[in-house]
């Protein structure tokens, strides 16, 4: 998702899509323990996408 798109959003709404790159991020892990994980490029976008996420939350929380 791209920043302007994120900061589009309210707060409630970044906060359930980190909940949801969180989750997401979780089940990766796992897929690429166990063998399973087809799209390795996946792990990346999700982790900068919970950065992204992060970074504008903490941005709209300080003013």
């Amino acid at each position: 998702m791209k920043p302007e798109e994120l900061r589009a959003k309210t707060q409630d709404e970044l906060k359930d899509s980190l909940v949801r790159l969180r989750k997401e991020a979780f089940n990766l892990r796992f897929q690429q323990a166990s063998g399973q994980l087809e799209n390795t490029a996946r792990v990346r976008q999700v982790r900068r996408g919970i950065a992204r996420t992060k970074t504008i939350l903490r941005d709209k929380a300080q003013g």
